[in-house]
């Protein structure tokens, strides 16, 4: 009868730890000591600069190395999906909404911001030159059926241009509207071979002007371009294969204010401006 009190009182215990930890927030599943993580982030962040900039102090600081793999946003999501990443950083907030529902993604934090602007040529034949509505300057393309060149890749840019068409009442079709499945670099050329317009980050577009980019800024500072960038890991319950540990990290690193010290400096010796603007959390608490 002893034994079997005994048996008894173990099973209870070992209940009440299991219960316990199921009920807990996610946590490390992987090794936190390894080596390397996989980034999947956006065409912007890459062709910018940044990453080269901010990549070297992180792995400085931590021993982890970082593999980039820059894509769309929508890309760099399904990466996540698959379990083929550690970590993502990406500016597409409807879509990140969905990743994180369907329990692909965790601890989604805010990093920074830029916008968006609409670049064309410097003789600007849709006339919309200073508009202060990107929707009206769309109308404007679409009714002049001025050359657009449209990423078509499902990024965040992408899927920021499909919002202002929708705004204007528009489905864009027709020769004068051209979408070849490529990354802000590669639709910027295009566009400036074209002499059309496109809607492009402003990162992107300042980085590529002082190469000698021949597209001019067209239209800033509706509310509606601004672009917000989050870190998500990907979900060590899901995917145990993948480094949380090293996700972490660089999370909690990016977020940080010395990171976002580094974010705020980026671009303001070679373009006189920020081009990203710092938004962590722990940056709004010190900046109120």
């Amino acid at each position: 009868m002893m034994i079997r009190r005994s048996f008894v009182s173990l099973m209870l215990l070992l209940t009440a730890v299991l219960t316990a930890c199921g009920s807990q927030s996610v946590r490390p599943v992987s090794s936190p000591s390894c080596s390397s993580i996989i980034l999947a982030t956006t065409t912007s962040t890459e062709n910018s600069g940044l990453l080269d900039y901010l990549l070297p102090y992180f792995e400085r600081e931590t021993g982890i190395a970082v593999k980039v793999v820059a894509v769309g946003t929508g890309q760099a999501l399904k990466l996540g999906e698959d379990g083929n990443a550690d970590v993502l950083l990406v500016h597409a907030p409807a879509l990140e909404d969905a990743f994180v529902a369907a329990g692909y993604g965790v601890d989604r934090q805010p990093v920074m911001s830029n916008d968006f602007v609409i670049v064309g040529p410097a003789d600007d034949p849709a006339g919309v030159r200073g508009l202060g509505s990107a929707p009206e300057a769309f109308l404007r393309i679409a009714g002049s059926q001025a050359a657009f060149v449209s990423r078509g890749d499902e990024s965040g840019t992408h899927v920021k241009e499909k919002e202002i068409w929708q705004a204007a009442g528009i489905a864009p079709a027709g020769q004068w509207y051209r979408s070849i499945g490529q990354g802000m670099g590669q639709t910027l050329t295009t566009a400036a071979e074209m002499r059309a317009y496109t809607l492009s980050d402003r990162a992107t577009f300042l980085t590529m002007q002082a190469k000698g980019l021949a597209l001019e800024i067209m239209l800033e500072g509706d509310q509606c371009l601004r672009n917000p960038y989050s870190v998500i890991a990907v979900n060590p319950q899901r995917y145990p294969q993948i480094c949380y540990g090293g996700a972490k990290a660089f999370s909690e690193w990016i977020t940080s204010l010395p990171a976002q010290e580094l974010i705020a400096s980026f671009g303001k010796e070679e373009f006189g401006q920020p081009i990203f603007f710092p938004d962590s959390t722990a940056w709004r608490q010190a900046h109120p």
